[in-house]
């Protein structure tokens, strides 16, 4: 006989005669009991979905009497279970609401769109998501997916359905699909197969897209993998949908599966040696989780009735649910799509970084000889930084000129290869989790503990060469201006306003020497996008082909355009280390916040510009002041921006925290039983025979 539906009073009192009879006494029947009576006198479809919510709510609720060996959030779940199992009206209530429910919404967004990137690209997704954040959404009750986020908002929430044991979930759904009423889930049925279909045409559009298609392999359009699953797909979920067996077209559906992944993984390869576009990125996240979506919807189609079935519904909705939260998120749309072009940015950094690392003796004084160059050179610039700023200049002339001051030093240090100390800890960092990332676990540890210590030595060889030349190259600059003008190069308070600036008691040198870190690991970063742009632009390849050719020759355009090959990344980071540094002061001063930088090299030269202009400047408070500045500005402009690369660099190579916690605990043990392997190159030769073959292949790379 089939069961009838109870008003809410009688089922109320059924509930909790259920409890007392078979559960015994229990503090929550008389909730449930509740509960299952809101449901059954919900008259529309607000008021269901409000039951709904509550009920669902209810049983996520640990129970505090619940025994040690009760999973938390389980205890009231079986209950329910319990309850719709055993009393008819209880379970005919809910099969009746789950019914006008689904008859009463749309499901086709929750198969086919949530959780998918939309077609609008990377930054008009990342607008629409941010205002989504910002302004108050309407409440469209008639989309199913709205329900799920609403059912599922908190992460906590989707953990517990995802945690959930099999057999539970299965005793859920088996008594909400009744053999005998199937009409009752027919509305998700159709919802399921249009939104299979919408899947399809995303996939079809997508993969065919003019920027994919020129990074696939040569097919037509009829042949493309893309076309044949889209023309696939829809036989299939028609087939299923009349009732007709589909195992002969699955097996050819996963096939052209397989082959899409091929493809995709072409492209990602093109990328990767061509170049990194968001836009395309976004496409293949776009093809991943349509394939994706569509694998696990046939997992349910091709699973019997039983358990199996059950278990495949229940990774479908923790996929939809998971997608629901992921669709909201601005955070994880920025680190999807941006993962890529990160992990790009950063191996041009490192492969730069590699020619700032001493390997053995030879390559140590190399790096002295070019430190000093790069020293002699900051003389100039600090004394033309030291005139712009003391001309009395309107604030926006004055920091574009000290942007173009250093911009011009910097592009001139690349092309004489010289160094600059404070620009190598942001390429080295990169070169070292470039590193961590090619060696096994077992092995790399060690190695990576010994290539740290030659970019330690490396750095500090180069900054003590900056430093000291920097002071010398002053002093003699300073005494042949004395001679040639009989007068100093600053006045007594100028040189008294630099001792003051770089005290790191008296003025913010401590926090501008953390800013100016930020600064050079920023400009480090820009310097590989701009690498990467220049390549996925293919702009070597433009300026040798260029019509220009016919008039200079066309191998000296091919010269012209190995040479911006080469210095792509230099060129970026050089201009736009030297404008934040020159604009950051004057940006500070427009929006009144306490901005400015303490470059190391630099006010090393601005301080000896001072001593030089001061009689017994040695003798004086002020100058061990300052001398204790600088040296805060050197631990501070390489510590703040090496561990920034560094940082920066494991997330893009999804390198685990813990190794680089072991890591930093083997480096902190060698620095205590050897610390002089950090600054003298003496170990370097020792070591030279034991890892070159190691850095051989890591430079190869």
């Amino acid at each position: 006989m089939a069961d009838q539906p109870a008003f809410p009073a009688n089922l109320r009192e059924q509930v909790i005669a259920f409890f007392q009879s078979d559960a015994g006494s229990d503090h929550d029947a008389v909730e449930l009991a509740d509960l299952f009576a809101g449901i059954a006198a919900a008259g529309n479809l607000p008021g269901r979905l409000d039951a709904l919510v509550r009920l669902i709510e209810w049983t996520r609720m640990a129970d505090v009497e619940a025994g040690a060996d009760v999973p938390p959030d389980r205890f009231r779940l079986v209950k329910f279970v319990r309850v719709i199992e055993s009393v008819p009206a209880a379970r005919r209530s809910v099969q009746d609401t789950f019914a006008e429910i689904l008859s009463e919404t749309e499901g086709v967004n929750l198969f086919g769109d949530t959780g998918v990137p939309g077609d609008r690209g990377f930054l008009a997704e990342f607008a629409e998501r941010v205002m989504r954040r910002l302004l108050p959404q309407p409440s469209d009750e008639h989309d199913l997916s709205r329900l799920v986020a609403r059912l599922y908002s908190g992460r906590n929430a989707v953990e517990r359905l995802r945690a959930l044991a099999p057999e539970v979930f299965h005793r859920i759904v088996e008594p909400l699909t009744p053999a005998e009423r199937p009409e009752m889930w027919a509305p998700l049925r159709a919802a399921f197969t249009d939104g299979f279909r919408l899947l399809a045409i995303r996939v079809e559009a997508q993969g065919l897209s003019a920027k994919l298609r020129a990074r696939s392999h040569p097919a037509t359009v009829a042949n493309s993998p893309f076309h044949r699953i889209a023309r696939s797909s829809r036989a299939l979920i028609d087939a299923w949908k009349a009732g007709e067996d589909v195992f002969a077209q699955l097996q050819s559906w996963r096939q052209q599966y397989a082959e899409c992944r091929e493809e995709i993984a072409e492209i990602s390869r093109r990328l990767e040696s061509e170049g990194v576009s968001v836009d395309i990125v976004y496409g293949i996240e776009v093809l991943e989780r349509c394939l994706a979506r569509m694998h696990t919807m046939l997992e349910f189609v091709e699973s019997p009735h039983g358990p199996a079935r059950s278990a495949a519904i229940h990774r479908l909705l923790v996929t939809l649910i998971v997608a629901a939260h992921e669709d909201r998120s601005v955070r994880h749309l920025v680190r999807t799509d941006l993962h890529l072009l990160q992990r790009k940015i950063v191996d041009r950094s490192g492969k730069a970084g590699e020619h700032y690392v001493a390997r053995n003796l030879r390559e140590y004084r190399h790096i002295w000889f070019a430190a000093a160059g790069g020293g002699l050179l900051m003389v100039l610039t600090a004394a033309v930084k030291l005139k712009v700023t003391h001309t009395g200049l309107p604030l926006f002339v004055e920091g574009m000129l000290a942007g173009l001051n250093y911009a011009v030093s910097f592009m001139i240090l690349q092309h004489f290869h010289l160094m600059l100390a404070t620009k190598q800890p942001a390429m080295t960092a990169a070169a070292l989790a470039t590193l961590l990332r090619s060696r096994n676990r077992i092995e790399r540890l060690d190695r990576v503990v010994e290539f740290t210590v030659r970019i330690c030595s490396s750095q500090f060889a180069a900054a003590v060469a900056n430093v000291i030349f920097v002071f010398l190259g002053v002093f003699v600059f300073s005494y042949l201006w004395q001679l040639a003008l009989g007068r100093d190069y600053l006045g007594v308070k100028e040189a008294e306003r630099v001792f003051e600036t770089l005290s790191p008691v008296n003025s913010g040198t401590v926090f501008y020497a953390a800013l100016t870190g930020v600064i050079l690991w920023i400009a480090a970063m820009i310097g590989g996008w701009f690498d990467n742009w220049a390549v996925y632009h293919r702009l070597p390849q433009a300026i040798a082909d260029h019509r220009l050719g016919q008039r200079f020759g066309r191998k000296r355009m091919a010269r012209f355009a190995g040479i911006v090959s080469r210095n792509m990344a230099g060129w970026g980071t050089n201009i736009s280390l030297g404008f934040l540094l020159g604009l950051t002061p004057v940006l500070g001063l427009f929006v009144g916040l306490p901005l400015d930088v303490r470059h190391v090299t630099l006010s090393s030269g601005m301080l000896a510009f001072a001593c030089a202009s001061l009689d017994g400047w040695f003798t004086t408070g002020w100058f061990f002041w300052a001398l204790a500045g600088v040296a805060t500005m050197f631990v501070l402009n390489l510590s703040v921006s090496f561990f920034l690369s560094l940082y920066t660099a494991a997330r893009a190579y999804e390198l685990e925290r813990r190794e680089l916690a072991v890591l930093g605990m083997r480096l902190l043990r060698r620095l205590m039983s050897r610390p002089l392997d950090f600054v003298l190159p003496r170990r370097i030769e020792e070591q030279d025979s034991g890892v070159r073959t190691q850095d051989s292949g890591f430079r190869s790379q």
